[in-house]
C-alpha cells in the first residue's frame, strides 16, 4: 500500500507538466511516445513576463535583470549598475489557486566588464491531502510538494562586441520526501551548470542593432527520488537565436526575435534513461533518426515594440511538432518603464497565453507579473575598461 500510493502521487504530482518535454504545459494532449520527459521540468518554465509575452525569446533579445535565465553571457550589457526583479506566475489558475511559480533575481554590475547575480526560481504545487484508505480515520495528513533552483552567475565582456557568462544551480525538489507513510521516497537534489555567449553589434548607418546568443543550461548530475538505480536526466538543453532592433524613429522602436531549443536528453527509447549522464547529453543528438531530431527543436519567435521607452507591447508564437508534445500559442504582453530624475527605473511587465491546440493548458488565459527596480551605474565603474 505504502508503494502504491507513493507512485500514486508522483504520477499526480508529475503528470500536468511531464507530458510536455521541456516546460510540461500541456495537460491531457494525445501525442505520441516521442515526448521526452526528464525530472524537475520546472527548471524551462518562462519565468519573466517580458519574455513569456514574446513566445518565450530571450537569448539574444536586450540584456535586463532577468537575463542571467536565459543567457548568462548577455548579462553584461545591462545598463544599470544593479537591481531586482520579481516575477509571479500562476499555476492551473483556471482549476485551482495555490499553485504557482515565483522567480526573484538581482544583479550587480562590478564594473563595466563585469557582472553579477543571484536568483532564486520556486515552484509551488499547493497542498494535497493523503490517505492510505477510503476512511476518515485512514487520512495521513496533508502534505506541500515544492521544488526550488538557487542561482549565482558571473557575466564578462571579452570585446565590445562579445561576452560570455557561466552559472551554477543548486536543485531540490522535494516531491515526496517528507511523508512518513512512505520510506522509500526522498527529495531529489542535484547541481548544474549554464554557459552562454552573446554577440551585438550597432549599424549606425541603418539605425538598426543585430544580436546573436547561444546557451546550453542544467548541465548537470541525474536526480532520483528513490534510489541510486532510479535515476532521471534533468533538462539540458541548447538554445540558440538572433534578434534584430530597428529604431523607427527617435521615439519608436521594433524589435524581431527567433529562438530555437533542443532538450540535450535520449530520445524515447527502452533503456534510454539508464544511460550515462555524458553519453546522454552528447548523444541525444544521433540518437534518433533525422526526422525525429529535428521535431524535437521548438522554436519561439516575438516581436517588441517600445513607445519613448515608456510603453512596450509584445506579440509571440510557440511552435512545437506534434509528436513532441504537440504545444503552440500565441502570446502578448505590454511592460511599462518609469525612469527618475535620479536615473532610478521602475518597471512592470505583464504577459497572456492563447493556446492554439486542443487540450487543456496549466498557463491558459493567465496573467503573468513581473515587476522590477533597477539603479543607475556610477560613473567612475562605468568609464573602467579592460578592453581598451
Amino acid at each position: 500500500m505504502k508503494k502504491c500510493l507513493f507512485s500514486w502521487l508522483v504520477v499526480m504530482m508529475t503528470a500536468p507538466w511531464l507530458r510536455a518535454q521541456n516546460t510540461g504545459q500541456v495537460i491531457g494532449q494525445d501525442s505520441s511516445n516521442h515526448v521526452i520527459t526528464t525530472a524537475v521540468p520546472f527548471l524551462t518554465i518562462t519565468p519573466d513576463s517580458r519574455a513569456a509575452g514574446m513566445g518565450d525569446v530571450g537569448v539574444a533579445t536586450s540584456a535586463d535583470a532577468n537575463s542571467s535565465y536565459w543567457n548568462p553571457g548577455k548579462l553584461v550589457y545591462v545598463d544599470k549598475g544593479y537591481g531586482f526583479s520579481t516575477s509571479y506566475t500562476p499555476w492551473l489558475a483556471r482549476i485551482i489557486n495555490d499553485m504557482k511559480l515565483l522567480y526573484l533575481t538581482g544583479f550587480y554590475k562590478i564594473d563595466r566588464e563585469q557582472v553579477v547575480s543571484a536568483s532564486l526560481k520556486y515552484f509551488d504545487m499547493g497542498d494535497i491531502q493523503l490517505n492510505h484508505g477510503p476512511d476518515p480515520s485512514q487520512q495521513d495528513g496533508r502534505y506541500n510538494p515544492r521544488e526550488y533552483a538557487v542561482d549565482v552567475t558571473y557575466s564578462r565582456l571579452l570585446t565590445e562586441h562579445f561576452s560570455l557568462g557561466g552559472t551554477l544551480r543548486y536543485i531540490r525538489s522535494n516531491l515526496t520526501g517528507a511523508i512518513p507513510t512512505n520510506p522509500d521516497a526522498r527529495a531529489g537534489n542535484s547541481v548544474a551548470v549554464d554557459i552562454g555567449s552573446y554577440y551585438t553589434k550597432q549599424f549606425t548607418d541603418h539605425n538598426a542593432t543585430l544580436s546573436l546568443g547561444g546557451a546550453i543550461t542544467n548541465i548537470g548530475s541525474k536526480m532520483t527520488y528513490t534510489s541510486a538505480a532510479n535515476k532521471s536526466f534533468i533538462p539540458t538543453n541548447i538554445r540558440i537565436g538572433g534578434a534584430y532592433k530597428t529604431e523607427l524613429d527617435q521615439l519608436n522602436s521594433l524589435t524581431f526575435a527567433l529562438d530555437f531549443n533542443k532538450l540535450m536528453v535520449p530520445s524515447t527509447a527502452p533503456g534510454s534513461t539508464s544511460k550515462p549522464l555524458l553519453n546522454g547529453i552528447f548523444g541525444s543528438f544521433t540518437d534518433a533518426p533525422l526526422s525525429r531530431e529535428l521535431a524535437e527543436v521548438t522554436i519561439s519567435s516575438g516581436m517588441e515594440y517600445w513607445y519613448n521607452n515608456f510603453f512596450a507591447a509584445r506579440l509571440g508564437y510557440f511552435y512545437e511538432a506534434k509528436d513532441q508534445g504537440n504545444r503552440k500559442y500565441l502570446t502578448s504582453g505590454v511592460g511599462f518603464r518609469y525612469e527618475s530624475v535620479n536615473k532610478d527605473m521602475f518597471g512592470l511587465d505583464v504577459a497572456y497565453m492563447i493556446p492554439t491546440t486542443i487540450g487543456q493548458n496549466a498557463l491558459a488565459e493567465t496573467i503573468r507579473f513581473t515587476l522590477f527596480y533597477v539603479l543607475p551605474v556610477k560613473e567612475v565603474k562605468q568609464n573602467e575598461s579592460v578592453t581598451d
